[in-house]
C-alpha cells in the first residue's frame, strides 16, 4: 500500500467568521455538543501533550470532564508521568481530533492542580471498579505482567469490600486554562478553514489563519 496515495477531499462544511461566538468557550461547547449529536466515538477525548525536565514531549489521550470559563479538566493520578511533568512545566497542549465531522479543536494553556473538594466531587460520580482501579494502579509505573495487576486490583477490591471507596491521596483533577484556542475545519483542496482564539486583557483576539 502506497501511504503518499492515500487521500480524500473535506468538503462538510465551511468556517466562517461570522459563524464563531466571541468567547472561544462558548464555541467549543457548541462544537462538542454537535460531535455529541453527531454520534461521534468518545467526542470528549483529547491528546494532552506535556514535556518533560529535558524538553522531550508526551503525548497521551485523556477524557475531558467539566468544562467552564475557568479552563478544561481532566483527572489522573498525581504521581503519574503527565503529572509530573506538569509539575515540573504546567504548559501544555489540548487536541481533540473530531475526523468524521473533519474538526479539529487545538488548545494551548497552563495546566493547575483542582483542590480536593472538586476532585472528591467528581471520585464519588466514578463506577466503584472505576475507583478502586485508581487504588490497584501505580500509574507510569513498570509491571511484570497483567495477572500482577489483577491481582492488585482483587486486593484492593477485597480491601474496601465494606462501604466507600475513599480517595487516594495520589490521585487528583487539572485544569487547564486556555491562552490560545484553535478551531479547524476541513475544506476542499487543503484550503481549510482555521481561526485562532487568543487571550488578552480584554478578552479574546480572533484572527483567521491560512491552512
Amino acid at each position: 500500500m502506497a501511504i503518499d496515495d492515500l487521500r480524500r477531499e473535506y468538503l462538510l462544511t465551511k468556517l466562517q467568521r461570522s459563524d464563531l461566538a466571541d468567547n472561544p468557550i462558548d464555541q467549543f461547547q457548541l462544537w462538542l455538543q454537535q460531535a455529541i449529536d453527531f454520534d461521534l466515538n468518545d467526542p470528549t477525548a483529547m491528546v494532552l501533550g506535556t514535556v518533560d525536565e529535558n524538553h522531550s514531549p508526551s503525548q497521551r489521550i485523556v477524557l475531558l470532564k467539566d468544562l467552564s470559563d475557568k479552563g478544561f479538566v481532566f483527572y489522573t493520578n498525581s504521581q503519574s508521568q503527565k503529572a509530573q511533568q506538569i509539575a515540573q512545566n504546567p504548559n501544555v497542549s489540548l487536541h481533540f481530533p473530531w475526523h468524521k465531522m473533519e474538526r479539529q479543536v487545538s488548545i494551548k494553556g497552563v495546566a493547575e492542580k483542582l483542590g480536593i473538594k472538586e476532585t472528591l466531587a467528581y471520585f464519588a460520580k466514578r463506577p466503584r471498579e472505576s475507583q478502586i482501579a485508581a487504588w490497584a494502579s501505580q500509574q507510569s509505573r513498570p509491571i511484570k505482567s497483567r495477572e500482577l495487576l489483577l491481582q492488585q486490583f482483587e486486593k484492593m477490591k477485597a480491601k474496601f469490600a465494606q462501604g466507600e471507596v475513599p480517595l487516594p491521596d495520589f490521585w487528583s483533577g487539572y485544569r487547564v486554562k486556555p491562552s490560545s484556542i484553535e478551531f479547524w475545519q476541513g475544506g476542499a483542496h487543503r484550503l481549510h478553514d482555521r481561526f485562532l482564539y487568543t487571550a488578552t486583557d480584554n478578552g479574546w483576539n480572533i484572527e483567521r489563519l491560512m491552512p
